[in-house]
């Protein structure tokens, strides 16, 4: 394929990619949250890789801990999120998704991630590194956010 036949079949495929993305909805019981894309890492770490510090998250998102600080913040006056100190450091707060709302936030990111591993899946390592790689690379082009 070469390199404009690559363009554009993405630039077909992306709006509709993002389209199916979006019509997956908010689950009802967290439609009252206004939950934004900023959210949505957050709770796919949480999700994915348990419970973790504001400093282990905001390295993950690549933001500062004050940033992950007020979204954790906003998501726990919600009873989304729940804080507790890190018994071994009282000087660290330790951030999990509330159990009420695991469940439906693991049914609604659990969509996306088990679509990306049926994508995933047939690629070998190389491949899906080379796959990551150009979408980083395609954002970075992108401009700054």
């Amino acid at each position: 394929m070469e390199v404009d036949d690559g363009i554009r079949a993405l630039l077909l495929l992306m709006p509709r990619v993002v389209g199916r993305a979006k019509r997956l909805g908010v689950p009802k019981e967290l439609e009252s949250f206004s939950l934004a894309p900023r959210h949505l890492s957050l709770l796919a770490y949480l999700l994915f890789d348990g419970p973790m510090t504001i400093n282990e998250l905001a390295a993950r998102l690549e933001v500062a801990p004050a940033t992950v600080s007020l979204m954790v913040g906003e998501l726990s006056r919600q009873g989304i999120l729940d804080r507790r100190s890190d018994e071994d450091d009282r000087r660290r707060t330790i951030v999990s998704i509330a159990d009420e709302h695991e469940a439906s936030i693991k049914e609604w990111l659990g969509q996306g991630a088990e679509a990306w591993r049926r994508a995933l899946k047939p690629l070998t390592p190389e491949q899906r590194k080379l796959f990551v790689d150009t979408l980083l690379a395609y954002e970075r082009e992108l401009g700054p956010s």
